[in-house]
């Protein structure tokens, strides 16, 4: 062996380039050796099942609320859960194993909590008012219809109803869904409404010849609508109707559309019916839409069309037509350098974009943003490419809840919504834009309930950092600027400096929705709370409660907690 070794060290030296050679192709194979190990993995036959995922390790932590932009920067310190709470406020969700039993549970919970009853589910859009007779020869809802003999839900229906500016909604023979603005025909024996609804069969969908009917008590949120108007309401005529209402014509055979139509072409927002009389004109604090009357006060048939009102001498009955107001639609920048910064502040999903449109209109200011959203500058919000210090702004969106972050503002409009609304409109925006949807499986998937456990606790120490370390901060329930947007709005432009217009606040009404209102047809028709993630969000809601109390402002509303 000696001697073998010995001749081929002197081969080697009289022909060193072999030996170089051969050692760089030794090389070589030893790394490709070493590649292949490392990127073969396991070999997989099609359609056997993967390999489980590797499990965190005990020491790892479970990493709460992903960063966004600038905003999570403390994320990278935290230790623990993937969020810090603050001094004022322990998160309580659990490890990993834990939430994926809790996601386990809420996967297999019962049809009882699955399928409540759609009466009470749905009462904060509608209200079921009775069983009633219906015939095939002359409907008792006489507006559209449609059927789904597979498929049809008491959600779906009011749904589709409201979308389309009626006032009621009626489900018949398990199928079939009718909507109109009144019912004609007397009311039935509850007993006779029995069939269960084709894709909701713990919920009634009234019977054979038999509507089970539903008032769709914010039906003018998804804006009731004759063709291209929107139906305001019934309105008492203002004392001066020839100021109030300038432009006005005397129709004998009077319809909606006719009226519309004559509004329209006479290029005003608002056209007005009282019998026979058309009158246009702007919403003004001589006619500012506030105090609605009961329909009933305006329901005279129209001359022109059996089927439709079109109010008295009296009472108008008021739609809003296709043109636009333009007294509250010019914007600009600030003429000189903002001397303080303003926050508007809230947990994402808060509606901070749609308040962001109403300040805009009612202040004729752009406002800026702490983050750049492209999609938001290309719908007009030009501020958001301004840097948020450059003062330019009425007011700076931010999602932030850092002391130092909070501290860099000098006050703070901080806007609070129901954290179950909140959080399924975030989750929406996530997997689906601005104004689009979270497909079906990211709800029944693992992604909706991770979000809740990371998310939900973001939504208290939102609200409570901003409490403790704000300097002047004013409280806005989301839920009162859409009940009472004009007196809400009224006092956020108080906060920022700006002496409001009424006549542009009452612009600012009518042109509300923005570019930024999502449909009502793509609603969830079913829950995606689990009992779990609620106890613990309701949790969180005691929480900001109690700390809205102790600075002697009023509380969440009441409809936070979950009946």
């Amino acid at each position: 062996m000696a001697k073998l070794l010995v001749k081929l060290q002197r081969y080697f030296r009289r022909k060193p380039v072999r030996f170089f050679t051969l050692l760089a192709l030794y090389l070589a194979a030893g790394s490709l050796a070493f590649l292949h190990s490392g990127f073969s993995g396991e070999p997989r036959v099609p359609g056997s099942p993967r390999s489980p995922p590797r499990a965190e390790g005990p020491g790892l932590p479970y990493l709460g609320v992903m960063q966004l932009s600038r905003g999570f920067r403390a994320a990278a310190t935290m230790s623990g859960a993937g969020r810090r709470h603050g001094p004022w406020f322990k998160s309580t969700s659990k490890e990993p194993a834990e939430r994926g039993k809790a996601r386990e549970n809420g996967s297999s919970r019962s049809r009882a909590v699955r399928g409540r009853s759609g009466r009470e589910k749905e009462e904060d859009r509608a209200r079921y008012i009775g069983c009633y007779v219906d015939n095939t020869r002359r409907r008792t809802l006489r507006g559209m219809s449609f059927f789904d003999y597979k498929k049809m839900t008491v959600f779906r229906c009011q749904d589709n109803c409201a979308e389309r500016g009626y006032l009621y909604a009626g489900l018949e023979f398990g199928a079939e869904c009718y909507c109109g603005h009144k019912i004609q025909a007397p009311n039935a024996s509850e007993s006779e409404c029995n069939m269960e609804c084709k894709g909701e069969r713990s919920n009634t969908c009234g019977g054979i010849n038999r509507l089970s009917i539903y008032r769709l008590e914010l039906a003018q949120e998804s804006a009731r609508r004759y063709g291209s108007a929107i139906f305001q309401g019934c309105f008492r005529r203002p004392d001066n109707v020839s100021i109030a209402l300038p432009a006005s014509r005397l129709m004998l055979n009077m319809s909606v559309d006719k009226c519309v139509d004559f509004c329209t072409e006479k290029e005003y927002p608002l056209s007005a019916l009282a019998g026979t009389s058309c009158h246009c004109g702007f919403p003004t604090t001589l006619f500012p839409l506030h105090e609605r009357e009961d329909e009933q006060l305006c329901a005279q048939k129209c001359p022109g069309e059996d089927f439709e009102s079109c109010g008295t001498a009296e009472f108008l009955l008021v739609y809003q037509t296709q043109v636009q107001d333009n007294r509250c639609m010019d914007r600009r920048f600030l003429p000189t350098r903002a001397k303080q910064l303003v926050a508007l502040a809230s947990f994402p999903g808060a509606g901070n974009t749609w308040a962001r449109h109403l300040i805009e209109l009612a202040t004729g200011f752009y406002t800026g943003s702490y983050y750049f959203d492209g999609s938001l500058y290309n719908k007009g919000f030009k501020g958001e490419r301004d840097h948020w210090r450059s003062g330019r702004t009425i007011c700076i969106k931010t999602h932030e809840s850092g002391q130092k972050e909070i501290e860099s503002f000098d006050s703070a409009i901080l806007l609070i919504r129901n954290p179950y609304k909140a959080l399924m409109a975030e989750f929406n925006r996530k997997y689906g834009g601005h104004i689009g949807f979270a497909a079906h499986a990211h709800w029944k998937g693992k992604e909706w309930p991770e979000f809740v456990a990371n998310y939900a606790p973001w939504w208290a120490t939102h609200t409570l950092d901003w409490l403790r370390y704000g300097k002047k901060v004013l409280v806005v329930h989301f839920e009162d600027l859409k009940r009472d947007l004009f007196v809400q709005l009224q006092r956020m432009v108080g906060l920022l400096g700006i002496t409001a217009c009424e006549d542009r606040l009452l612009c600012v009404e009518g042109q509300k929705d923005g570019n930024f209102k999502r449909s009502g047809l793509r609603k969830l028709e079913y829950d995606p709370y689990t009992p779990e993630m609620r106890k613990m969000i309701s949790g969180y809601i005691r929480t900001v409660d109690t700390a809205l109390k102790l600075r002697n402002l009023s509380g969440v509303p009441d409809d936070y907690y979950p009946r």
